[in-house]
């Protein structure tokens, strides 16, 4: 019997029309373009906290460039140590 009404609640989930989200009429809070828009923002934001700190010791500030290179040459040297030989 219980094998019999699993069976029947895919069939059901298998040929319903829409997706499970609109079964339970279920709306993300924010779009994808908010969530993009805010990511953006965040990351500018940090990039001004961090440059007020580097102008308050008498560094140059940094560009968003910069950062990007930063993050891409840590994220490469962190795979890197996560290799077959990389013993970290």
């Amino acid at each position: 019997m219980l094998a019999f009404l699993g069976g029947v609640l895919v069939l059901v989930g298998h040929f319903y029309p829409g997706s499970g989200a609109d079964l339970v009429d279920w709306k993300p809070t924010r779009s994808y373009e908010d969530e993009a828009r805010l990511e953006e923002e965040d990351i500018s934001q940090m990039i001004a906290a961090q440059n007020e700190k580097r102008r308050r010791r008498g560094a140059p500030e940094m560009t968003e460039r910069e950062l990007r290179n930063m993050v891409k040459e840590d994220e490469l040297h962190r795979l890197r140590g996560r290799g077959p030989f990389g013993g970290g």
